[in-house]
C-alpha cells in the first residue's frame, strides 16, 4: 500500500480551509437574514465567489500533489508548497472581503498562481522523465 503522508494532510487541511470558508458565508448569511442566493450583497458575492475559486483551484492543486508524490518526487519540499498554497488561500478569503485586508487577495491569487505552475512544471518534468 503507499501512503501519501502529503496529499493525504493538504487533504485534510483542503477540507478544514473550505468549511472555514463555509462558516464565513453561513454566519454572513445570518447577520444578513439571506437564506438563497447573495440577496444583492456585494459582501455575500465575494465571501461566496471566494469559496468557489477556492474549490476552482485546490482541486489542480491536490492532484498534482498527489501525482508527484505517487511518482516518488516529493519530499520534504512538497509540503512546504501545499503549507504556501494553503497561507495564500487564507490571506485570498480575508482579501475578498475588500478593506484595509484586501491586499490579501492580490497575495492569494499571485500565491495559487506560482503554486500551480511551479506544481505543473514539476509534473511535467517527471513526466518527461527529467526528474
Amino acid at each position: 500500500m503507499t501512503i501519501l503522508p502529503v496529499t493525504l494532510a493538504a487533504a485534510a487541511a483542503a477540507a478544514i480551509l473550505n468549511i472555514w470558508l463555509s462558516i464565513r458565508i453561513g454566519s454572513l448569511r445570518t447577520s444578513l437574514k439571506i437564506s438563497v442566493g447573495d440577496g444583492g450583497s456585494e459582501a455575500l458575492q465575494r465571501r461566496m465567489r471566494a469559496q468557489l475559486n477556492y474549490v476552482e483551484n485546490t482541486a489542480f492543486v491536490l492532484v498534482l500533489l498527489g501525482a508527484i508524490e505517487l511518482a516518488g518526487k516529493g519530499s520534504w519540499w512538497l509540503a512546504y508548497v501545499a503549507a504556501a498554497y494553503f497561507i495564500g488561500r487564507v490571506a485570498h478569503g480575508f482579501g475578498m472581503d475588500g478593506g484595509s485586508l484586501k491586499v490579501g487577495r492580490m497575495i492569494g491569487t499571485l500565491t495559487t498562481m506560482l503554486v500551480q505552475l511551479g506544481l505543473a512544471v514539476v509534473a511535467a518534468l517527471v513526466a518527461a522523465g527529467v526528474m
